[in-house]
């Protein structure tokens, strides 16, 4: 069986974009919030998550702001922009093809 990893790759950027959609969060509340609504299948582990955040604010498509976490620690909390809100958008309606597309064939080969 695949690593959870491994099945993020071309996913996680719409992971982390759904995941921030309810709320601004640090990079560690993140994959514990991805790891927890998967019912602890999605683990998403520090060096995928953390490049994959810096390259959506690069986008454009979330922000990042220094707060405090609950525990008192200092950390980047993320949001998402108004680019970030569209492009969440376009990537849900590209998921969903998709998945509907695999169900097909999975459906078709049984």
């Amino acid at each position: 069986m695949p690593k959870p990893t491994d099945l993020l790759q071309g996913t996680l950027d719409l992971l982390i974009l759904k995941t921030l959609s309810r709320e601004p969060l640090h990079g560690w509340a993140v994959a514990k919030r991805m790891l927890e609504l998967s019912d602890d299948v999605l683990a998403v582990q520090q060096g995928s998550l953390y490049p994959a955040l810096h390259r959506l604010e690069q986008q454009g498509w979330i922000k990042a702001q220094a707060g405090t976490t609950d525990t008192g620690r200092e950390a980047k909390f993320y949001a998402l922009t108004a680019a970030g809100r569209k492009q969440l958008a376009r990537e849900l309606e590209s998921w969903e093809r998709l998945s509907t597309a695999i169900g097909l064939v999975v459906r078709e080969a049984e």
